[in-house]
C-alpha cells in the first residue's frame, strides 16, 4: 500500500523534544507503510542530527547549513511528500493515542475540510487556546503586545481568541495554529505553499486565509488531542520572538489589508515598546530586579530598532 500521511516536523535546536515527539508520532500514527516522516533541522548546534539518525533511522532528514525559518524548511519538506494528507507538527509536541486517526477519519468523511486541527494541551493538561478568528486592527493591538501583557482579559485578544465560544465542541474556524495542522495535500496544489516572507508567526494564519478563500473549510476537532510544550524554540531567543512576531503581523496586515493598516499597526506597536523601554528603565534605575530590567531593556531596544521590518531578526 502507498503511504497515505505525510508527518513534516521543522526542528531547530530541541533534540530532547524532537525526540519525544517523534517517539509519540511512531507510537501513536499511522503505520510505517501508510506514513512517511520528514524532519527538516534548521542547522541547530546541538545533537538533533545525531539523534534522530541513531533513533529514528527510518525518518528522511532534510539537514540545512542555516536556519531557513519555518516556513521556507516545510516548504521544502512539502516538495518531497506526495502522499494525499499532510501533518504539519511542532519538535514541541506530543501526539497523543487515536489523534491522528481521528483527524484522518474527519477529513476523509468531508470533502470540503482542507484543514483539521486538534484540540492543544499544554504540558499541565490545559487546554491550550488554538482556534482563531481572523485578526481585525484592534485584535492585532490587543493580542500578545504589551497592551495583553498588562490587560490580559481584554475583549478583542478574547475574541480573537473565540473564548466566546466552547472548545469541546466540533465547529468550523477561521483558522488554527500552527503546532499541527493536518492538511490535505489538493490544497496545497491549489493555493501554493507557505509564503516564505514569513520567517515564522503568522505564516498559518495566511496560509488558512488563502485555503478558506479558495472555498475550503477549516475545522477544530476537539476529539484528537495533542500536548504543545509552546513555543521552546522562539524562546532561546526572546528580541528576535518579539520583532519575527510582531514583524510577521503587520506584514499580514500589509498583506491582506493594505498600507494603512499595516502601518497603523507598527506604529502603535512600536510605541508600545517605546513605554515599555522607558518603563524598564525606570525600575532599573529603582535598583529593582536589576538583571531582570537590563535583559528587558536590551530585548525592547533590539524591537524598536529594528522597526519591526520583516527581515529583521533572521538569522
Amino acid at each position: 500500500m502507498q503511504p497515505e500521511l505525510c508527518v513534516i516536523i521543522v526542528s531547530w535546536n530541541v533534540s530532547g523534544l524532537l525526540g519525544d515527539c517523534l517517539q509519540s508520532v511512531f507510537a501513536n500514527g499511522l503505520p510505517d507503510n501508510l506514513m512517511r516522516v520528514v524532519v527538516v533541522d534548521n542547522a541547530s548546534s546541538d545533537d538533533t542530527v545525531a539523534v534522530v539518525r541513531a533513533r529514528f533511522p527510518q525518518v528522511q532528514l532534510i539537514c540545512n547549513d542555516t536556519n531557513r525559518g519555518f516556513t521556507r524548511a516545510n516548504n521544502q519538506a512539502l516538495a518531497v511528500c506526495s502522499e494525499p494528507f499532510v501533518l504539519l507538527l511542532n519538535p514541541d509536541t506530543i501526539v497523543q493515542p487515536g489523534a491522528v486517526q481521528t483527524m484522518l477519519q474527519y477529513m476523509r468523511a468531508h470533502n470540503k475540510v482542507g484543514v483539521v486541527g486538534p484540540r492543544l494541551l499544554y504540558g499541565d493538561g490545559q487546554s491550550q487556546p488554538s482556534r482563531r478568528r481572523y485578526p481585525t486592527l484592534a485584535m492585532a493591538l490587543a493580542e500578545s503586545t504589551p497592551w495583553e501583557w498588562h490587560f490580559p482579559h481584554n475583549g478583542s485578544a478574547l475574541r480573537y481568541r473565540l473564548a466566546d465560544q466552547p472548545d469541546n465542541v466540533t465547529q468550523q474556524v477561521d483558522w488554527v495554529t500552527g503546532a499541527c495542522m493536518l492538511i490535505r495535500r489538493q490544497v496545497f496544489a491549489q493555493v501554493g505553499l507557505f509564503d516564505e516572507r514569513f520567517f515564522m508567526y503568522s505564516e498559518e494564519l495566511d496560509l488558512c486565509r488563502r485555503i478558506t478563500k479558495a472555498g475550503w473549510d477549516v475545522v477544530y476537532l476537539p476529539e484528537a488531542v495533542v500536548t504543545h510544550l509552546e513555543g521552546q524554540s522562539s524562546a532561546q531567543i526572546v528580541a528576535a520572538r518579539h520583532i519575527r512576531f510582531n514583524a510577521s503581523k503587520v506584514y499580514y496586515f500589509r498583506k491582506h489589508h493594505g498600507w494603512l493598516q499595516a502601518n497603523v499597526l507598527r506604529m502603535v506597536i512600536l510605541a508600545m515598546f517605546i513605554c515599555e523601554y522607558i518603563l524598564e528603565g525606570i525600575k532599573w534605575l529603582l535598583g529593582h530586579k536589576r538583571e531582570l530590567r537590563r535583559a528587558r531593556i536590551s530585548a525592547y531596544g533590539q524591537v524598536i530598532r529594528s522597526g519591526l521590518r520583516l527581515n529583521a531578526g533572521s538569522n
